[in-house]
């Protein structure tokens, strides 16, 4: 967040222009019409195409696909799957570019223009019953051809079986249980199994179940399964639903949330902690930074007097921080940012980190941390594609760090976290440990799984970033409501990890804010306020939402907004807090 720098997101489009595999069709293919020999496109979901008789492969027709404008051609098919099962897709392409891939899974591409060549990838599926393959082309790219695609693999269910069930839905919760229905399978159902990942926590006969003797505040995620003597249906979809009990943080319903530039200046000013407007709730002071990339030694050091003049005294400002207390606001330490690398490579980086965090801690008496890791420090190793059970060290020693500062300061510490896309939603498109290409991507996911239960807020930086694909599979773009919608929509409704086929509930509303850059000059996608404010009442009142449908539904607990920063808001006239904080007052 320090300073303007080029998108590390665009490392996500190099990946997606990287790594093509080469495979072989198998004779087994769940796909309708897969070399278009009907001469049509029956079987196919598709815009701007139709089935040519040259030039093909084989047989007598191919797909000829043509972005028009903003649309780029696709064409796509969903076929029944089985969960937890590997299944290959290929097809031959020529022409302009041309995407292969599977929704919420890989992809593919070729810029081959002379010659059919032949695309390939792999993808394992979790507990979906369904999985959606597609072709696309590029915007304005020019047309592209497809031809004898295969999907290989099982079908979706043995015979014999009942059909999948209907998807969950949640209904009465308490601190320690959760209870569900679901729509009726088809065919002879012996039972129905609820399942949480690949443990079965009930079995009952009927379509209700009570999952009972869960701890409070904690996020589950169910789907169900039913049976008979023939065997098990396909899974259904997931619901995710979080118990009653979570500590009340003291926080307002929509909070402002600022960074202050409390170690440097950065060329928007110093403003000291006793003139912050009381409009902010959360204060977060930037940055601790290590003295090592790898030693977990972090150490916060004030903006020296040579660089802020108008710096207070560590009396003075410990004594601010007690008076933002005293009103009801929060004040924590961010640790990272821009060039603060922290690698926890070891378990002594670990428990170094835990210490200096804490002695910062104490020593400003603040109510907690903000985790702003960016840049090289989180990554996957090559086979870490279980975000539930990662193996990485910098991962697991940074989830055990920040759980050991949860339980030494207890339910009212604040945690935040302020990830870049890259580490987050592009992680529904790439998963940096499942194969070539950039290990950051999703990198983030893991250690918000591990403490979704701990975390106060979560707010994505919506601001430095390139294109990223949404739950529509549609690329959006930073600067408008858009790219705020469809971003925060995977955040509270979930998403599959890519070429992981697990799927990453989403967080509880209000553990989501998004976040922006207070003006021009302190980020790249500035979003005008009219536009942030179109943004937030699609997500918490579902309006004026454009094109674009929510996933996750409304948010009316949305926790609202944060921004880089205080200092650079003050520099352009407090634009950011005068627009945002009546806003945020006058929701619901």
């Amino acid at each position: 967040m320090r300073r303007s720098r080029l998108p590390a997101i665009l490392a996500a489009l190099v990946l997606a222009f990287s790594g093509l595999l080469a495979g072989q069709a198998a004779a087994a293919n769940l796909l309708a019409n897969p070399g278009f020999e009907t001469g049509s496109l029956s079987g196919w979901t598709c815009s701007n195409a139709a089935a040519v008789a040259t030039p093909v492969h084989s047989g007598g027709y191919a797909l000829a696909g043509t972005p028009v404008g903003s649309d780029y051609a696709q064409c796509s098919q969903t076929v029944s799957v089985q969960p937890n099962t590997t299944y290959t897709v290929s097809a031959w392409v020529r022409g302009n570019p041309v995407y292969l891939g599977v929704t919420g899974g890989p992809s593919t591409w070729s810029g081959n223009s002379g010659a059919y060549n032949q695309l390939s990838l792999t993808f394992t599926t979790g507990t979906q019953t369904s999985a959606q393959l597609y072709l696309h082309g590029w915007y304005g790219a020019g047309t592209y051809y497809a031809d004898d695609v295969v999907l290989d693999g099982p079908g979706g269910s043995t015979p014999g079986t009942p059909g999948a069930p209907g998807t969950p839905q949640v209904g009465g919760v308490t601190a320690n249980s959760i209870a569900l229905s679901w729509g009726a399978s088809a065919g002879t159902v012996t039972g129905y199994r609820v399942y949480e990942g690949a443990t079965a926590v009930a079995t009952v006969t009927g379509t209700t179940a009570t999952v009972s003797g869960l701890a409070a505040c904690t996020t589950h995620s169910y789907a169900v399964a039913a049976y008979n003597s023939a065997g098990e249906s396909p899974r259904s979809a997931v619901a995710t639903a979080t118990t009653a009990g979570c500590v009340d943080t003291g926080l307002p319903k929509h909070a402002l949330i600022g960074y202050l530039h409390a170690s440097f200046a950065n060329g928007s000013g110093y403003v000291r902690m006793a003139d912050v407007p009381a409009a902010w709730d959360i204060i977060d002071l930037a940055f601790g930074e290590p003295t090592s990339v790898t030693s977990g030694d972090i150490r916060f050091t004030r903006c020296p007097v040579t660089e802020c003049p108008n710096v207070e005294s560590d009396a003075d400002f410990v004594a601010a921080i007690k008076a933002k207390q005293a009103q009801g606001k929060k004040v924590l330490i961010s640790i990272g940012g821009q060039n603060g690398q922290v690698q926890l490579t070891t378990t002594a980086a670990r428990d170094k980190f835990v210490s200096s965090v804490s002695a910062i801690i104490d020593k400003y008496g603040l109510d907690g941390l903000d985790v702003d890791f960016e840049g090289h420090s989180l990554s996957l190793n090559p086979g870490d594609t279980d975000f539930r059970n990662p193996t990485t060290p910098v991962i697991v020693n940074l989830i055990s760090a920040l759980k050991s500062l949860k339980a030494r300061y207890g339910s009212g510490f604040v945690l935040t976290m302020a990830p870049e896309t890259f580490f987050v939603q592009v992680g529904y498109q790439f998963y940096g440990g499942s194969g070539a290409g950039d290990a950051r991507t999703g990198a983030y996911l893991p250690v918000i799984h591990a403490l979704r239960d701990a975390l106060t807020v979560l707010h994505v930086q919506d601001y430095n970033s390139g294109p990223v694909t949404g739950l529509d599979n549609q690329y959006h773009t930073m600067g408008g409501a858009d790219f705020h919608i469809a971003m925060t929509d995977m955040l509270k409704a979930g998403f599959t990890v890519a070429n992981t086929g697990q799927f990453f509930p989403g967080l509880r509303p209000e553990q989501i804010a998004i976040g922006l850059p207070a003006a021009v000059s302190a980020g790249n996608g500035y979003t005008s306020p009219s536009d942030v404010q179109a943004a937030v009442n699609c997500l918490v009142e579902g309006s004026g939402c454009g094109s674009y449908t929510l996933r996750g539904g409304t948010s009316p607990s949305l926790r609202g907004l944060m921004t880089w920063s205080i200092n650079w808001d003050k520099y352009y006239g407090w634009e950011f807090q005068n627009s945002h904080e009546p806003f945020l007052n006058s929701l619901p």
